[in-house]
């Protein structure tokens, strides 16, 4: 069984994703322009977190979806079968700041597939990215925007991300094999 360390508890994982909203409503003075994806599967339900405390600062509802990127990704060749979540964005993202949400940032190349599925829905004015937790290694020159936790991590380390909506309590942890 992996060692595991707790890096964030649920109030910590609270005051991250409130300081995110705080960082992302401080650099978007126009708040009607604001739409929040997360990415399946890892990203919806922060996204949905982080939509209800935008809603909170900027006192209007904040739409948020979600997007699967399983048909996006570089490795779809390699895998047996891609594991498809469903994408729900019921609003048009054309000309809007598109807020990407995602619970852990690794090498990029999942944020890269999200970008080119995001170009189906429309063409947004911004793209920023949010994740809760920043591992490094990136393969691909992408960098978040807002970051909950920066956590390096030997390639060997992982990192388990826990939501209460996932059943269990909010929790991060990184496990090492």
């Amino acid at each position: 069984m992996p060692e595991s360390t707790l890096i964030l508890n649920a109030p910590a994982l609270q005051r991250a994703l409130t300081r995110i909203a705080h960082e992302v409503a401080e650099r978007n003075d126009n708040s009607a322009e604001v739409v929040v994806i997360g990415i399946q599967r890892g990203g919806v339900h922060l996204a949905q977190r982080l939509g209800a405390l935008l809603a909170g600062i900027w006192r209007h509802p904040v739409p948020s979806g979600s997007l699967d990127v399983s048909m996006h990704r570089d490795d779809l060749a390699q895998r047996l079968s891609p594991d498809i979540h469903p994408t729900v964005i019921p609003f048009d993202v054309t000309a809007k700041t598109v807020i990407l949400v995602d619970d852990v940032l690794f090498s990029g190349r999942t944020i890269r597939s999200a970008m080119d599925a995001l170009n189906d829905f429309g063409r947004p004015r911004r793209i920023q990215l949010a994740v809760l937790i920043d591992r490094g290694h990136r393969e691909l020159p992408i960098k978040a925007d807002f970051v909950g936790k920066n956590v390096p991590t030997a390639l060997s380390e992982n990192i388990r991300v826990q939501l209460a909506e996932d059943g269990g309590e909010d929790a991060v942890h990184l496990e090492r094999k």
